[in-house]
């Protein structure tokens, strides 16, 4: 069934199942919340038992937490690129974090639909504050040239690693900065002071916060200074990870007080999530999952999520439904009423039946690449998770419903089933000369200088 097909089908089916969602699917309010860094278990609704984050602790309590949500790859700009085009990294134009001088990452290249601008052509007033990381003012990344009509925050990654900044970007006007300001405290002050300006209006607002990526700084941890992790105090720098993270806590139950403030609650939709899995194992962060960002293994992909929509999606509740990064573009305009482009060519599909607590659609597999100094995959099918860590590496299986930690490697007792996974990790993905198997012309691609 094509992503048009399933989209009419699946919004007749919210028709009979809720006249509530009927009323309100066409153009609610939704606000795309994502952490940077954040682990899987770092939370205290994921089991987390050190961070203190009260807010969406109970904002999942009030909304609807999945269980088996995964990001677009394990690093930071593949990531977005795959949120913001509905394609998987074995397709989308951007598979590793490219760098460009003096500042800025590999610009999304022209001819792409993207998620902005499937929204701001359905009526949506579009902003993005926070770090963006696909492309510098100018290039053909630019955000305000993919569908944002406003822009706030850093537009490089690099830059994005110093809280005390002397400068960030308003829409493309580089503003000066003292260097002595807690960025995330001027991105959340644009974020309500932007909500207030459009509470009139239908808007869709992308928060990609920096917190708690590194370097690790925050005006005060000392909220943490008599906490312990396995029976010790905590170092200087664990204490500031948690603040940091309790600080977007904080920062996230602002926003969702500012709705209800507006009457804005009960027509926004707000979704919570992590770009990829921790970059450190502070405190466990990725729970019973193995390893961490950089990784193909579920430590690496499979990210908290929290959706919570007063009234229409169930209050309470967990999700094993499975769902990615490059569903939220379809799915989001889903919710917005409106089809895709003829000419879009998506692996995602939308996952609205699951936001309501019910089935999500079925991937006929998953897959992911990362391109992070070597050439790494994996993929899931059914039961099976098949991960190759490095290019010349033995291809590893992993049955996740026995053992979702991925402890015990069965590709010696399973033939068959390597043999399926190895066919499909070559044809789920597309060749190119900047994203190929092959580490020779990889470097060849690398020292070449990409279009701005």
């Amino acid at each position: 069934m094509s992503v048009r097909r399933l989209a009419l089908a699946s919004f007749a089916w919210i028709a009979c199942l809720s006249t509530t969602f009927a009323a309100e699917a066409a153009k609610p309010n939704i606000v795309f919340i994502l952490a940077d860094d954040l682990g899987y278990a770092d939370l205290g609704c994921y089991g987390g038992n050190v961070i203190q984050t009260p807010r969406l602790d109970a904002m999942a309590s009030e909304g609807l937490r999945f269980t088996h949500a995964y990001a677009g790859t394990s690093v930071c700009a593949p990531t977005r690129c795959v949120l913001m085009t509905g394609l998987h990294t074995g397709h989308a134009p951007i598979r590793a974090n490219r760098e460009l001088q003096p500042e800025g990452q590999m610009p999304l290249p022209e001819g792409y639909v993207t998620l902005p601008q499937i929204m701001k052509d359905a009526g949506y007033a579009t902003a993005c504050i926070g770090k963006w990381g696909l492309g510098v003012f100018g290039s053909t990344g630019d955000p305000l040239k993919r569908g944002f009509d406003h822009f706030y925050g850093y537009n490089c990654q690099r830059h994005a690693h110093e809280y005390y900044t002397d400068y960030l970007y308003d829409d493309d006007r580089r503003i000066a900065l003292d260097g002595k300001t807690y960025s995330q405290d001027l991105l959340m002050a644009d974020a309500l002071a932007w909500v207030r300006e459009k509470r009139d209006e239908t808007f869709f607002l992308y928060l990609p916060f920096t917190i708690p990526h590194g370097k690790y700084q925050v005006p005060d941890a000392s909220a943490y200074d008599d906490a312990t992790f396995e029976g010790r105090p905590l170092t200087e720098q664990e204490k500031t990870y948690a603040a940091m993270v309790s600080r977007l806590d904080g920062d996230v139950g602002r926003l969702l007080d500012l709705l209800k403030e507006l009457q804005l609650d009960e027509k926004t939709i707000v979704f919570f999530t992590s770009d990829h899995g921790a970059a450190k194992d502070f405190f466990h962060s990725s729970g019973p999952l193995r390893d961490i960002k950089r990784s193909m293994y579920e430590g690496g992909l499979r990210v908290p999520m929290i959706v919570r929509w007063p009234d229409v999606v169930p209050a309470g509740k967990v999700s094993d439904e499975v769902w990615t990064f490059w569903d939220v573009l379809p799915t989001f305009a889903e919710l917005a009423g409106t089809s895709l482009p003829e000419h879009a060519q998506l692996d995602g599909l939308s996952v609205v039946p699951a936001l309501l607590g019910g089935e999500a659609p079925r991937h006929d597999y998953l897959y992911w690449e990362l391109h992070e100094g070597k050439f790494s995959q994996a993929a899931i099918q059914g039961q099976w998770k098949a991960v190759r860590p490095g290019p010349n590496a033995a291809l590893e299986l992993y049955d996740l419903a026995a053992d979702p930690g991925e402890t015990n490697d069965v590709a010696a007792t399973h033939p068959d089933e390597i043999a399926a996974m190895e066919r499909l990790l070559r044809e789920a993905r597309s060749d190119s000369p900047l994203w190929p198997k092959d580490l020779g012309a990889k470097k060849k691609a690398a020292n070449a200088k990409p279009a701005s």
